[in-house]
C-alpha cells in the first residue's frame, strides 16, 4: 500500500470508528435500535430514521466543505434554507402548480443567494464571517417578508413528497443525498475544480500568480453551498407541508460546520472531502438519537452533545495523537 492510500484510509479511520462506536452505544441501550423492519411499502428502524434526519445537515455539510476547503465560512445557509422554502411556498400559495417549476424557483433562489455571497466575499473582498452573517441575518427577513410573517402551509402532494415520499423503499430525502454527493463527486473530481479550491485553499497568493481566478472560484463554491442549502430547505418544507421562515434550518449552520470538521477537514483551507462531511452529518444525527434514548433530561444535551464531538475531534488531533505515543513511551520506560 502506498503512503498516500495509508494516509486516506487514516483520514477515514476516526470518523468511522466514532460512527460505530455510537452504533454500538445505542444498540446497547436499545437492543431494538439494529432492527429494520419491512411495513407499508417502505423500511422502518431507527437507522433508516438517522439516515433520513440528517439529509438536511448532509446536504449543507457537502456545500460547506468547498467553502471551508477555500478558507472561508458560510453562517447563512441556514437562512437559504428558509428563503428556498418560502418561494417555493409562495409559488405553490399563488396558483403555480407545476412541480419542475416550484423546485426550480427554491433552487433558483438559494442559487442566487450563494451568488450573492460568493460576490461579496470573491470579488469585494469581504471577509467570509462577516458577508455571510449579513445573510444568515438578513436571509431570514426576507424569508418572513415572502411569507408575511406567518408560517405558511399548503396542500401539494408532488411537491410534500421531496420530504414525506420513499423511492425503493427508502425515504426520499435520501436518494436527493445521494443524487447531490454524486454531482458534486462527480464536478470536483472530473473536472479542475476540485484541484483549483484546494490550491485556493491552501496558498491563494500562489494560486494567483500561477493564474487561476481565486474570485471565480470562491464565487463557485459559494453558489454551491447556497444550492446544496436550497435543497435541504425544499426537503424540510415538504416534510412539514409549510413555510416556517422563523425556524426552517434554524442554527443548522453550525452543524453542517461540526460536520466538516469532525469529518476531518481544516478551518484553515486546503484538502476537502465530501464523503467525510456526512460521515460527520450521521455522527451528529446518530449522536442526538444517542442522548435521547440514554434517557438524559434535555437540558444536558448540548453539553453532551458539545462534550462527545471535542473527545472525536481531539482524537483526531496529530498533535493529541503524538502527545498520547509520547505518554506511552514514557510509562514504557
Amino acid at each position: 500500500m502506498t503512503l498516500v492510500h495509508s494516509h486516506q484510509l487514516k483520514k477515514f479511520f476516526w470518523p468511522v470508528a466514532g460512527l460505530l462506536l455510537l452504533i454500538v452505544i445505542n444498540s446497547l441501550i436499545s437492543p431494538d435500535f439494529l432492527q429494520i423492519e419491512f411495513k407499508n411499502g417502505r423500511l422502518y428502524g431507527s437507522l433508516i430514521d438517522i439516515l433520513n434526519r440528517a439529509a438536511p445537515v448532509a446536504l449543507l455539510a457537502m456545500g460547506m466543505s468547498l467553502v471551508i476547503a477555500t478558507a472561508g465560512v458560510d453562517l447563512s445557509v441556514g437562512s437559504v434554507m428558509a428563503i428556498a422554502g418560502a418561494v417555493s411556498t409562495f409559488c405553490i400559495a399563488t396558483g403555480v402548480d407545476n412541480l419542475a417549476a416550484i423546485i426550480l424557483a427554491g433552487l433558483s433562489a438559494g442559487l442566487i443567494a450563494g451568488l450573492i455571497n460568493g460576490y461579496l466575499i470573491g470579488y469585494m473582498k469581504i471577509q467570509p464571517i462577516v458577508a455571510t452573517l449579513i445573510l444568515m441575518v438578513a436571509g431570514r427577513g426576507i424569508a418572513q417578508l415572502i411569507n408575511q410573517g406567518q408560517i405558511v402551509t399548503f396542500d401539494h402532494p408532488a411537491f410534500a413528497f421531496l420530504g414525506t415520499g420513499h423511492f425503493l423503499f427508502l425515504p426520499f430525502p435520501i436518494f436527493l443525498v445521494i443524487l447531490t454527493f454524486c454531482l458534486i463527486q462527480l464536478i470536483t473530481n472530473k473536472t479542475a475544480l476540485g484541484l483549483y479550491i484546494e490550491a485556493v485553499g491552501s496558498n491563494p497568493s500562489a494560486a494567483r500568480h500561477v493564474g487561476l481566478k481565486t474570485d471565480l472560484i470562491k464565487m463557485s463554491v459559494y453558489a454551491i453551498a447556497g444550492f446544496c442549502a436550497a435543497i435541504a430547505g425544499l426537503i424540510v418544507t415538504a416534510d412539514i407541508k409549510g413555510s416556517d421562515a422563523n425556524n426552517a434550518g434554524l442554527w443548522l449552520e453550525l452543524d453542517a460546520i461540526l460536520a466538516v470538521v469532525i469529518g476531518g477537514a481544516s478551518l484553515m483551507g486546503g484538502r476537502f472531502s465530501i464523503l467525510l462531511a456526512v460521515i460527520g452529518a450521521l455522527i451528529i444525527q446518530t449522536l442526538s438519537v444517542t442522548i435521547i434514548l440514554s434517557g438524559i433530561p434535555p437540558k444536558y444535551n448540548l453539553l453532551i452533545k458539545a462534550s462527545a464531538i471535542l473527545i472525536i475531534l481531539l482524537m483526531q488531533s496529530p498533535r493529541f495523537q503524538q502527545q498520547l505515543s509520547f505518554s506511552r513511551f514514557w510509562k514504557k520506560s
